[in-house]
């Protein structure tokens, strides 16, 4: 039997989970750039990533309505 290559680490930046976490609030995403992504980002900085994102969402919805809703 062959050795198994050595595991990766996960070494991806907090940029590059806001990135995998726009493309996922987006609805596209290609299924080798998630297979990448679920091998090398910090489960840690998609949860913050997210949070961050859905609060940003939010943020852009409130104004969005204020500013339809201004006289």
């Amino acid at each position: 039997m062959g050795a198994q290559p050595p595991r990766e680490e996960r070494k991806s930046s907090f940029g590059a989970s806001m990135k995998a976490v726009f493309w996922s609030f987006f609805g596209v995403r290609k299924r080798r750039d998630y297979d990448r992504d679920a091998a090398s980002l910090n489960p840690v900085h998609v949860i913050l990533a997210g949070l961050l994102g859905a609060l940003i969402f939010v943020g852009v919805l409130i104004l969005v309505v204020k500013l339809a809703v201004a006289q």
